[in-house]
């Protein structure tokens, strides 16, 4: 729209009557002559979150037609100047080239499009509650799907992984083996001087690596541990027994490992494979399959 990356961006696809428009914050005010702006839908708001063990925030918001015949835009504006909610500095709003969206489908797709948002677990999710679902006919229901199918895709192309979890072999514990096209699992065993022993499973993902919960690590660091490391340990949820209760996501083998064993760690030593393989060995074997 502005022929910039950083500015406003429409979007459709073929086939989809949906609309998208990215729009940052500093650049509502020139889109009032948008006219799909004006009708019912739903948007998200994008920002920096506080929390240690979350990077990024979303809030999943509707916006009905008002009898001022105000919309989607009129609904974001008002996000602006509460303090609250001065985290955000992009929005992304959601409508149809024929205005069909209605209070049951804006309902439905809050609702179903805050879910996955959570249970991802790569955003912080500013709504407080989960969004009601409506009650719509499954005739409703199957339409408004195929809508959020093509609306993930314009999502992610736009650059928001927000309904992608980190790891998605999310049940590959209670099956261990990998498919052919998966990383291993990973395994991290150590006695440590006045803590204690630690025990984690993980794996590497395209965006880093993740420590199962489960996982028995040290509470005990020492002074070569990263900072933000520590703070996400000091907020870290533990079971009766010690041990992680969440997935916790790492931007690389030897910061994950620094946070089990509290103290620096070499990844690729420190994680073995279940024949006590080390990951430094099973990347050059990989590479060398790739080249031959």
């Amino acid at each position: 729209m502005d022929g910039e990356a950083t500015g406003r961006t429409k979007c459709t696809l073929a086939n989809w009557t949906g609309i998208a428009y990215k729009i940052p914050r500093i650049m509502l005010e020139q889109c009032k002559d948008r006219k799909n702006l004006k009708q019912s839908g739903v948007y998200f708001l994008f920002g920096d979150s506080e929390k240690e063990d979350k990077e990024k925030a979303v809030y999943v918001g509707q916006a009905i037609v008002r009898q001022t015949g105000e919309g989607l835009l009129n609904r974001i504006s008002e996000h602006i100047g509460k303090e609250e909610e001065d985290y955000w500095n992009e929005a992304v709003a959601f409508t149809t080239s024929n205005d069909i969206l209605g209070a049951t489908e804006i309902s439905y797709l809050e609702h179903r499009f805050c879910e996955p948002a959570t249970k991802a677990k790569r955003y912080e999710v500013k709504n407080k509650d989960t969004p009601n679902i409506g009650n719509p006919t499954e005739e409703k229901e199957n339409e408004m799907e195929e809508f959020i199918d093509y609306a993930k895709i314009v999502m992610g192309a736009l650059g928001y992984k927000l309904f992608e979890p980190y790891d998605k072999q999310e049940n590959e514990q209670e099956d261990p083996e990998p498919k052919p096209d998966e990383e291993p699992l990973l395994y991290l065993d150590r006695k440590i001087t006045d803590v204690g022993s630690v025990h984690a499973t993980g794996r590497q993902t395209n965006e880093g690596f993740i420590v199962y919960k489960g996982s028995h690590i040290s509470l005990v660091n020492d002074g070569t541990v990263l900072e933000s490391i520590k703070r996400r340990k000091e907020k870290v949820s533990l079971d009766e027994n010690g041990n992680i209760t969440e997935d916790q996501f790492s931007t690389s083998p030897s910061a994950a490992a620094m946070f089990v064993v509290g103290k620096n760690a070499n990844g690729l030593t420190s994680w073995r494979n279940k024949d006590k393989v080390t990951l430094r060995d099973l990347e050059e074997k990989a590479s060398e399959e790739a080249t031959e």
